[in-house]
């Protein structure tokens, strides 16, 4: 397990962050019980208020770390996943998805090329001045012809790549803006590359939310040398 892609996650740090805070209102509690014991329900009552706030800042925490669970931060280019290309029969590949954890995920898709897409989540001027970088993950993957009437009538695969479970920050933001209102901006981005077989590709983030697409240089060969035929 690679801890420090880990501490990299928003998730991970709400989380720690929820831990922490739960982990303060049990020393608070444990100040309650000291104070009472001594005869003291003033000062018993300021821990129970500090244990309150802190218990609230866990809950408060851990539900955003849930809602962006499968979330990374955008640096100013962002190594999304790599992805590798096997041919089963014509129009239908089999993809292998490796993520820079060391996460891999394998799908089948048909068509001549493959498509993938990302949902991007920026802030509104006080959280990026305070240095909070935007966020992305990947939204789906799928399949893509180069013949629209074929597009049009031929069966199409598409594959789910949000976290399975729990809920969303921008299903949240969708259902109930004012939970979320330092969240300025959601919006999609997406690319494509044709499918040749063994080809390998890369897939990047850029600061911009621009979601950019790579062939190796075999792949690339290999492309001009279908797109040639």
């Amino acid at each position: 397990m690679d801890w420090s892609h880990l501490l990299r996650l928003p998730t991970t740090l709400l989380l720690l962050a929820a831990a922490l805070c739960l982990l303060l209102a049990l020393v608070q509690l444990v100040g309650v019980r000291q104070r009472l014991h001594h005869g003291r329900p003033l000062a018993a009552g300021a821990h129970g208020l500090a244990c309150l706030i802190c218990l609230a800042l866990s809950l408060l925490l851990a539900g955003g770390g849930l809602a962006l669970r499968g979330y990374r931060m955008l640096t100013d280019e962002a190594p999304v996943v790599d992805v590798d290309a096997r041919i089963l029969s014509p129009q239908q590949w089999a993809l292998t998805l490796s993520w820079p954890d060391g996460t891999t995920r394998r799908e089948v898709v048909s068509g001549d090329a493959w498509r993938i897409e990302a949902i991007v989540l920026k802030w509104k001027l006080p959280a990026m001045l305070a240095g909070l970088p935007p966020l992305y993950r990947l939204d789906r993957l799928s399949g893509r012809y180069d013949d629209a009437q074929q597009e049009a009538r031929a069966t199409r695969t598409v594959v789910d790549l949000a976290p399975d479970g729990g809920f969303d920050v921008v299903d949240l933001r969708r259902r109930h803006p004012e939970w979320v209102p330092e969240v300025d901006t959601v919006y999609g981005s997406g690319a494509f590359l044709p499918l040749v077989d063994q080809g390998h590709y890369s897939v990047s983030l850029m600061r911009t939310g621009a979601l950019v697409a790579r062939p190796d240089p075999a792949t690339e060969r290999l492309i001009a040398q279908r797109l040639d035929d």
